[in-house]
């Protein structure tokens, strides 16, 4: 695909429901900053490859994308009002894209459920031929448990962490909302692969970069001032099941 337009096609997913699919939509300027700061001062080319997002939401990701990319294949396991393909990644395979008409991506690029991000990688790793490109919370870093099965025997070749706050909320983007939760790219190359002696490179994205790379054109896709409206609806809310209760009145 090469626009947020099309019919959608199904395959064989589980049916999950949609308060569980932990949905928060990647601010465009996110994804433009690890294009331009890191993949391409490393050398890595754009130009002339496919990428594929499995968790496209609501097309945050895929605009940057588009400007990067010659094809940018997209689905999700729910429509979140961009039409996508209807697709379960934690079923994919190259064999399956194939199976139903898809060329094999040679990037995959993906804010993938913070909860199943695992699960994404394994078939991430699996099926593009390049490269993989995950946004994750910082705390995606730590953990025995993801050590043993992800940053030990398959690190990240770099660990990018922004330095600034990405702001996310569930469901819309708001380019006003504010964040205590960190996040940071974590990049696999497929050259790498079955490699457990590298050790992840950092590069830390500087101040700035949410200035440097949102477009005007991204406001298509925002909900100004969601945060802050949902803030008073909870304030509004705790005043409310606070107040005291009169008879008689």
């Amino acid at each position: 695909m090469s626009d947020l337009r099309g019919a959608p096609n199904v395959m064989a997913s589980r049916k999950h429901p949609k308060g569980s699919l932990d949905f928060f939509p990647t601010p465009p300027w996110a994804t433009r900053t690890v294009i331009n700061e890191v993949l391409r001062p490393y050398g890595i080319e754009t130009s002339g490859k496919r990428v594929r997002d499995p968790a496209a939401g609501g097309g945050h990701m895929i605009a940057p994308l588009l400007e990067s990319f010659s094809a940018v294949d997209y689905s999700d396991v729910e429509d979140w009002g961009i039409n996508p393909e209807i697709r379960d990644f934690t079923f994919e395979t190259r064999d399956s894209l194939v199976a139903d008409g898809h060329a094999v991506p040679d990037w995959i690029f993906c804010n993938p459920p913070f909860n199943i991000a695992e699960r994404f990688l394994d078939r991430a790793l699996s099926i593009a031929t390049e490269g993989v490109a995950f946004l994750c919370r910082l705390s995606w870093l730590c953990g025995q448990d993801r050590y043993r099965t992800i940053h030990g025997p398959r690190p990240a070749r770099f660990f990018c962490p922004f330095s600034e706050r990405v702001a996310m909320i569930e469901g819309v983007w708001d380019p006003e909302a504010s964040s205590a939760t960190d996040y940071a790219w974590f990049i696999w190359f497929a050259a790498d692969a079955g490699r457990n002696d590298l050790r992840s490179e950092v590069w830390h994205l500087p101040p700035g970069m949410q200035d440097r790379y949102t477009r005007n054109s991204d406001m298509a896709l925002a909900s100004p001032g969601e945060a802050a409206r949902r803030a008073a609806a909870r304030k509004a809310g705790e005043i409310v099941q606070t107040l005291p209760l009169f008879e008689g009145a």
